[in-house]
């Protein structure tokens, strides 16, 4: 077999399992974390999104997406902040205490009981985002997380866990992005929803 008959048959095969990974999403819990941000709306709580690499560029793709087009289409601004988008802050935090208080020393700034944080995680066990998910919990946040197959700390500690069925990083990463569009989307598309 030549090299670009290998590489057609690689790409379909990727793109079976993708449609795999995205079947295993569990549509009852989605529609759950659909209902917790439209409750921190309605209560008009914060909602503070995380997570390392690509689970953090989702968390701001998220935030860009609830934030503006969301709250467009709705006529109410979703309070949303990307904790994983103020480097500096980030930085001296991990200079001078540790790696994983990133996360957890900007929500003691920020964070109140009844505020919503949502952790997108493939592995599920990242020190920084336990860490944080502790802290929301012990102080009355409520904690939705979207993990890989592996589930990790963060399915046994969450509120709220969607575990998307695969271990594969670019898999799960692309179905975090789809539930993160979902939620948004809902919205969008059925603004009377957050009514």
């Amino acid at each position: 077999m030549g090299y670009l008959a290998r590489m057609r048959e690689w790409v379909s095969n990727y793109i079976a399992a993708e449609k795999e990974a995205l079947d295993s999403i569990p549509v009852d819990e989605v529609a759950k974390a659909i209902e917790t941000v439209k409750g921190a709306l309605k209560e008009d709580r914060q909602i503070f999104v995380f997570g390392n690499g690509g689970s953090a560029s989702n968390c701001s793709h998220f935030a860009t997406d609830l934030g503006k087009g969301a709250s467009d289409a709705v006529g109410k601004r979703f309070k949303v902040l990307s904790l994983n988008d103020n480097v500096s802050w980030m930085t001296a935090i991990g200079n001078d205490y540790a790696y994983e208080d990133i996360y957890r020393r900007q929500l003691e700034n920020y964070g109140q009981s009844g505020d919503v944080v949502l952790t997108m995680s493939v592995s599920g066990s990242s020190p920084n985002l336990v860490k944080a998910v502790n802290w929301a919990n012990a102080n009355g946040l409520h904690t939705i997380t979207l993990v890989g197959g592996k589930r990790g700390k963060l399915a046994e500690l969450a509120t709220q866990c969607i575990v998307i069925d695969d271990t594969h990083y670019g898999r799960a990463e692309d179905c975090q992005m789809g539930i993160a569009h979902m939620i948004c989307y809902a919205f969008m598309e059925n603004p009377e929803w957050a009514a």
